[in-house]
């Protein structure tokens, strides 16, 4: 084998390494995003616990004659 051809298989490695790193990286920055908009299912959070009392309506606007 020539050394032409083994330049090319470890560029072609590298470049191949270097997508999958870049997809991993793309897929981990997607998932904290989603993560942080979004609560995990089947967890209990103190932000999205109802309280007993009533929610205040807003006030209506009042009417001039």
């Amino acid at each position: 084998m020539g050394t032409t051809y083994l330049k090319r298989q470890k560029e072609m490695k590298r470049l191949e390494k270097q997508r999958e790193k870049a997809e991993r990286r793309a897929q981990k920055k997607l998932a904290n995003r989603t993560q942080d908009s979004e609560p995990i299912e089947g967890q209990d959070s103190v932000d999205n616990e109802t309280s007993d009392a009533p929610m205040a309506r807003p006030s209506e606007p009042e009417q001039q004659n």
